[in-house]
């Protein structure tokens, strides 16, 4: 029943002999590619290399490892259940280690390529999980395959289960159907700035599974419920493209020579265009006598272009500094708003009203 050490050492020496000398060739091997890999990495501006390498310096240790097991039992005098059992097993761990590895190799791909490619998704958190998931489905499935399981009652059991969960989790569901409409319809992106509706407004920092992620102008993050975020009505600032129009609404007295006013301001706005940053010099500046003829004042809107939303306000802080400057030294008045007031005395309301045959108050 019991084998003698004696007889367990001889047995035991060559397939650990073995164990070792796969361990040494597999570190050996290890060491000079990641070598050439970092030299590669060096020599190139690529960053799917420093991926790579990051990816597949810990998983090769496990691999050489594994290699070094299945060898190491395969040369030794082992029954043919546990050797059959101990291959298995081997096989699974292999798999999972693989499918870990080219999960995360796939999300980290997404991130570094997407932004590149012309026409594909935005990279969010939820793209990103949506590589890892597949490729560990796909994974999952070689696992169970290896380990001798029927995939098609798992499936029937989802689906079975799949009403129950649906019902327990619809507001997850929700949010996550929403993130992924949001996402693939290319309407809101990644450092977009949006307003909603309701009042929140900022750059999108991310989509995830259950929120929409702004980052505000006063550095605050709002997390938006993506359900939420696809029923409101949302303004994009970045599309169709960042720059937008600015308005500067400017008021002048009557006394001014509208010509001249419109000659200031375009003087003014051009150039302000070469110094003030987001401020465009194409299209010009223009100015139009809109809305016009105010209560005290006539008004102008002088309109120009700005590099992006967040860009006006310095732009309109610089552009009202040097209007002010400039009409001080032209003589153009900004007038103050007036109210004229009649003051009428009591005794000739009196008067007038019993001339007119009325009866006045009191009388």
């Amino acid at each position: 029943m019991f084998i003698s050490l004696e007889k367990l050492g001889p047995a035991l020496v060559w397939p650990a002999a073995l164990f070792a000398m796969v361990v040494v060739a597999g570190w050996i091997v290890r060491q000079s590619l990641f070598r050439k890999l970092r030299k590669w990495t060096s020599s190139n501006q690529l960053k799917f290399d420093e991926v790579l390498v990051e990816s597949l310096r810990f998983p090769f240790l496990v691999w050489v490892l594994i290699l070094a097991i299945h060898v190491a039992t395969q040369n030794a005098d082992l029954p043919a259940r546990p050797a059959a059992w101990v291959g298995r097993i081997l096989l699974v761990l292999w798999l999972l280690s693989f499918t870990v590895t080219l999960a995360q190799l796939a999300g980290k791909l997404v991130k570094l390529y997407g932004d590149r490619l012309q026409g594909a998704l935005p990279v969010t958190t939820m793209t990103q999980s949506l590589a890892v998931i597949v490729v560990s489905i796909l994974g999952g499935t070689l696992i169970l395959n290896a380990l001798g399981f029927s995939i098609t009652p798992i499936l029937t059991a989802l689906g079975v289960g799949g009403l129950a969960v649906a019902l327990a989790l619809q507001d997850t569901l929700a949010n996550f159907f929403a993130g992924f409409y949001i996402s693939v319809s290319g309407q809101i992106r990644l450092e977009d700035y949006i307003k909603l509706e309701s009042g929140e407004e900022g750059y999108v920092a991310d989509i995830g599974w259950r929120a929409t992620t702004l980052r505000t102008l006063p550095n605050n993050m709002v997390l938006i419920p993506n359900s939420k975020m696809a029923q409101s009505i949302v303004t994009n600032y970045h599309l169709p493209n960042p720059p937008m129009s600015l308005l500067v609404p400017v008021g002048v007295s009557y006394d001014s020579d509208p010509a001249h006013v419109e000659r200031v301001l375009i003087e003014e706005a051009t150039q302000a265009a070469a110094e003030v940053p987001g401020l465009l010099s194409d299209p010009a500046p223009f100015v139009r006598f809109i809305p016009g003829f105010g209560d005290s004042s006539l008004n102008f809107t002088l309109i120009c272009r700005v590099k992006e939303f967040v860009d006006q306000y310095l732009v309109q802080h610089e552009l009202r500094k040097r209007i002010f400057t400039r009409f001080r030294s032209e003589g153009i008045e900004i007038p103050f708003p007036i109210r004229t007031v009649y003051l009428k005395n009591a005794g000739e309301d009196t008067e007038q009203a019993r001339a007119a045959g009325v009866n006045a108050p009191g009388v």
